[in-house]
């Protein structure tokens, strides 16, 4: 099973490396979103649906943005139904919200649901098609329909989804979580704009932070790396593990948070090129199974994961701990690994993250290890593989404290 699965990923290294990845054109800094809107607003657009959450619509940070469209005669229209981990029936409301609206352009203000949420609406509603449908790889050979312009302002630092040809949908009645991936999500445009994140509680700071550590951490580990993924790595976990802190101490802090913004974005265009590892195909399972937030399960399940990787890809994890200026000159790269891994369980206490799941159930890990390995093998680059009885010592390890 393991050599089909090295053999597969070989495959899908020369498939990725032929592949174009679009990037949007990025605006960053404070005000960033505005600047974007009237770029929006310049290329005549009239009707804008914008996808967000009710808790953000509450809180009023799209107000602004709605203002600047509404000043300059446009139409607006707003969709925050948007809940965390959308599912299928989210999905294919927003698909009938765009139908009825008939929008020029879509905005997605939020964090990674919205942003997902909003790829999958638009790539669901210009196919006419159920995301379960659209489940997996597409690539641009096959007769897939491109989406409505699309535009997009990240409100956390943590998915990159802002840049990756990826959107996470749920299918809740079977508690599993589905990627879709198709360069055509990708939006045209997208504004880092700090000043929308200086509110965020530390307690959504540091998972969706931890969230962009662990697409840098696994992207760089990937066998799927290339020199270009390795230098977004590197530089994007060497960003987080010094202004994650920062941000989640003093919010308010502009230069933290924008420099986490773009280093989330560095990260997702490294792993959405480079794929993810066990890491990510344990926490959707437990995701799904539990609800549990995506970034708060990848930040408990990454340093398990890299000390079973670890034999494997020493010299690596030492390169993140020399870019997190960790150790001394000399040091062993097994020393460093260590370091680094240590250095994730210091932040991830510091940042008050638990070591263990409270909801994880054992009469679960056969569901759980099934649908993990089905997600990985084959599929992303992993150091190592687990075995059948490694995978339940990894999830013993997450029950318990320590």
């Amino acid at each position: 099973m393991y050599l089909l699965s090295r053999l597969m990923i070989k495959v899908l290294g020369v498939v990725s490396s032929l592949l174009h990845f679009p990037k949007p054109f990025s605006f960053v800094g404070p005000g960033a979103s505005l600047s974007m809107t009237r770029e929006i607003i310049g290329t005549g657009a009239r009707r804008v649906l914008v996808i967000t959450d009710a808790a953000l619509y509450k809180l009023g940070l799209p107000k602004p943005v709605i203002a600047e469209l509404q000043a300059a005669g446009v139409t607006v229209e707003v969709f925050s139904e948007v809940e965390p981990d959308p599912g299928f029936e989210l999905v294919m409301a927003g698909v009938a919200h765009i139908s009825r609206y008939q929008p020029d352009a879509v905005i997605a203000i939020g964090g990674g649901s919205s942003i997902d949420c909003a790829k999958a609406i638009l790539l669901c509603h210009a196919n006419a098609s159920h995301p379960r449908k659209l489940k997996g790889l597409w690539l641009y050979a096959l007769p897939r329909q491109r989406t409505l312009p699309f535009y997009v302002i990240p409100t956390t630092a943590g998915t990159g989804s802002e840049v990756t040809i990826v959107a996470i949908v749920s299918d809740n009645a079977n508690h599993t979580k589905i990627p879709i991936i198709d360069p055509k999500m990708v939006p045209s445009m997208m504004a880092l704009d700090p000043q929308l994140m200086v509110g965020l509680p530390g307690s959504i700071t540091a998972p969706t932070g931890m969230d962009a550590l662990t697409h840098a951490v696994e992207a760089y580990l990937s066998t799927l790396a290339t020199d270009e993924t390795d230098a977004l790595a590197l530089a994007a976990a060497a960003s987080i593990v010094k202004n994650l802190p920062i941000a989640y101490g003093n919010g308010q802090n502009l230069e933290a948070r924008e420099r986490l913004a773009v280093a989330s974005c560095m990260a997702g265009l490294a792993f959405t090129r480079a794929a993810v590892g066990y890491v990510h195909a344990f926490s959707h399972q437990l995701g799904g199974i539990y609800h549990i937030p995506h970034g708060l399960i990848n930040a408990i399940v990454l340093p398990h994961v890299l000390e079973f990787s670890k034999s494997h890809c020493a010299h690596r994890l030492a390169q993140l701990a020399r870019a997190s200026a960790l150790g001394d000159k000399g040091q062993s790269d097994l020393d460093l690994a260590d370091a680094f891994i240590a250095l994730i369980r210091k932040m991830n206490r510091d940042m008050a993250i638990p070591d263990a799941i409270e909801q994880l159930q054992r009469s679960d890990f056969s569901t759980i290890i099934d649908q993990a390995f089905s997600e990985a093998h084959g599929t992303y680059g992993v150091p190592r593989y687990l075995s059948r009885a490694q995978a339940v010592a990894l999830l013993e390890r997450m029950l318990h404290s320590v």
